[in-house]
């Protein structure tokens, strides 16, 4: 079996082609190619026609179906993230590619459901291959384009017009405007779609449960906490010195002092532990746990937020390492630590 020879040009050549020696970037090229964008933006601010885009929200707002969003290159890829946007949102939506919907993908379109169709031009052959299939299945159509007239509003149920002056590109030609533009419509449509359907925040972070806000709304204390024979407990009476395996093997940094039906009497750092042997010397081989612990330490329910249990450990006068999680009747029922909080993205 041959093997493959591969020629790479040489970078000094390649550099002649470019001609570095006429390059003119520099901070005021920039900072002009910024404030150009910025005009070609505020063009289309400007000029976008409201009750046009007020009937595509409310058209999408009123879908009974799945929005399908759909565009060819750099629109196919805004075209995703508008999608994903509204999936996140908890709205049923997806990207159908124009290419593989004609190749069987087009399988999924129903009668109830919306085909948005991102393009500049409008002119896409891809897209206007799609159009009459996507009509013969009863979608209701929705071109998104920036040129008019075009191919594709001839054919659809209604039509969005997105002003566009020019593209930064010096050619006029690369899609970075129009594809800007696209994005900022498609965004800001979705988060009127989030107000229109009085999206709350925990609604939102349950669609967000590996992010921090979906931790922060979602889990709770019970969630997070150690348990049964994870638990670093003792007796009040037990000595100090019996104790130092149960202390430091758990993990917690602390004993937790409890009776015979387990509510918690107090607890006992390892803090407590270093104060006692300063001040006692080899007293500490007669001292009991209960003798030195802290009867009156902070605590918490199971059913509370984990971020409230991270905002009491962090509350003055000082910051905790743990809080024990008792129930109503002040039984211990587990301990949860600032490293387990932190651990889980909190």
């Amino acid at each position: 079996m041959g093997s493959l020879s591969m020629q790479f040009p040489d970078p000094e050549e390649v550099a002649g082609e470019i001609n570095l020696s006429k390059s003119k970037l520099d901070q005021t090229h920039l900072l002009n190619l910024f404030k150009s964008q910025q005009k070609y933006l505020n063009h289309f601010f400007q000029n976008l026609d409201l009750s046009q885009t007020l009937s595509f929200t409310q058209t999408l707002l009123n879908s009974k179906g799945t929005i399908f969003f759909s565009g060819v290159g750099k629109s196919g890829f805004v075209a995703q993230k508008i999608s994903q946007t509204l999936i996140s949102l908890g709205i049923k939506s997806g990207f159908l590619s124009p290419v593989d919907a004609l190749h069987g993908d087009i399988g999924i379109l129903c009668n109830d459901d919306l085909l948005v169709m991102f393009s500049k031009s409008g002119n896409s052959e891809e897209l206007l291959k799609l159009v009459p299939c996507a009509k013969a299945k009863g979608v209701y159509l929705i071109s998104v384009t920036s040129v008019k007239p075009n191919g594709l509003m001839g054919y659809c149920d209604l039509n969005v017009h997105l002003p566009l002056e020019r593209e930064l590109c010096p050619f006029d030609l690369a899609p970075v405007t129009s594809t800007a533009i696209q994005m900022v419509f498609g965004d800001t449509v979705a988060i009127a779609l989030m107000d229109a359907r009085n999206l709350s925040k925990e609604q939102y972070a349950c669609n967000h449960p590996a992010g921090r806000i979906g931790k922060t709304l979602i889990f709770k204390v019970r969630d997070l906490m150690k348990k049964k024979e994870e638990l670093p407990v003792c007796k009040e009476r037990d000595m100090i010195m019996d104790q130092l395996v149960e202390l430091t093997s758990k993990g917690c940094g602390c004993l937790l002092i409890i009776d015979d039906e387990y509510h918690l009497l107090g607890t006992f750092t390892d803090g407590d532990l270093r104060r006692t042997l300063k001040a006692s010397g080899e007293g500490i081989f007669k001292l009991a746990v209960g003798d030195m612990c802290n009867r009156n330490p902070r605590k918490i329910g199971p059913d509370a937020m984990a971020v409230e249990a991270m905002q009491k450990m962090e509350s003055p006068p000082s910051p905790v390492q743990f809080l024990p999680v008792v129930n109503d009747d002040n039984v211990v029922i587990g301990i949860v630590t600032l490293h387990g909080l932190v651990s889980a993205g909190l």
